[in-house]
């Protein structure tokens, strides 16, 4: 349901025979997930209930490992099977994991296959088909399967997204009673407004009521959130030029004296190395370097370091490298 960024760039030339194309500029099916605003009171396919604050949520969690030794590996074969390998060791617990994942979409039918094992002896699966039955409309089946126990799982997804609405509901089955999540989205000139629940069907009882409250515009974003009428959240994303942006997040509970503040910004110093930084009234400061040594190979280092505690250690630093082919 996560939306997915297209950008189109179309060639206008003299000639009666080249300007029909300046014509289909701003123009993007809906299947492609994404439309261009035409004017007041139109926007684009509001983002999944999820990705609501999705900017400053990057700021302060891309281009961090903390603690972690990562090594990831992306390729693709000649019959468009993706392959994703993922590897890693926790330098805290000492710990390692992993897992195997596969692709393949058939383009004509709207269908993808995604298939995916992980160290912890867990096999899932999910069968996808998009923009079929009506344009804007996903149905997927996610499953899993623990050999060593025998437990099994399923989920039925479901998500219809269109200008201004972007909803979705997921039956997870469960022997004692399925539960049910629901969220939409709605967007208007900006205004985002959004709804999730879960309700467990087992108990009679609502387990989950958040609602969402946002603005977006060009270069900056607002987001509020109450999950549950007692926790309270708030985030502020700006881009304030071409190679820097800055984030600022807010959260604290309700009854509790216990708020959290950040700061976290992401500069690019060049078109193949960037440079990340956060802060928390914590006194926790973090930092990323993330570094393109070739095409399909890049580095991340990063480091967090305890203010208060400087002198008796305790920090972290992590690694990752990623390969695509």
């Amino acid at each position: 349901m996560a939306e997915k960024g297209v950008e189109s760039v179309v060639q206008q030339e003299d000639g009666t025979g080249k300007a029909k194309q300046a014509e289909n500029k701003d123009h993007c099916g809906t299947c492609c997930g994404h439309s261009t605003p035409k004017g007041p009171g139109t926007m684009a396919v509001p983002p999944a209930y999820s990705d609501l604050g999705k900017s400053a949520k990057d700021i302060f969690n891309k281009g961090y490992g903390f603690g972690v030794v990562k090594l990831d590996l992306k390729t693709k074969s000649q019959s468009g099977v993706e392959f994703v390998t993922s590897g890693s060791n926790n330098t805290d617990t000492g710990k390692s994991g992993g897992h195997l994942e596969t692709k393949y979409k058939v383009k004509e039918l709207g269908l993808s296959f995604n298939q995916k094992w992980n160290t912890d002896n867990t096999l899932s699966t999910e069968i996808t088909m998009e923009d079929q039955l009506t344009n804007g409309l996903k149905l997927a089946l996610d499953t899993s399967f623990v050999p060593n126990t025998g437990k099994k799982s399923a989920k039925l997804k479901t998500g219809y997204k269109r200008d201004f609405v972007n909803m979705g509901c997921d039956l997870d089955f469960d022997m004692a009673g399925p539960t049910v999540h629901a969220a939409a989205v709605l967007g208007y000139e900006g205004w985002l407004a959004g709804y999730q629940m879960a309700f467990d069907t087992a108990k009679s009882k609502l387990t989950q009521n958040n609602f969402a409250l946002g603005y977006k515009a060009g270069d900056f974003q607002l987001h509020t959130n109450v999950n549950d009428g007692t926790e309270f959240g708030g985030s502020i994303y700006q881009k304030v030029n071409s190679n820097l942006e800055t984030a600022v997040n807010l959260a604290w509970t309700a009854g509790s004296n216990n708020t959290v503040f950040g700061i976290g910004a992401k500069y690019q110093l060049d078109k193949d190395a960037s440079l990340a930084a956060k802060v928390n009234n914590a006194c926790l400061v973090g930092v990323g370097y993330t570094q393109t040594l070739r095409p399909g190979v890049k580095l991340t280092l990063s480091a967090l370091i305890d203010g208060k505690n400087f002198n008796t250690g305790g920090h972290k630093v992590g690694m990752g490298f990623e390969l695509e082919a």
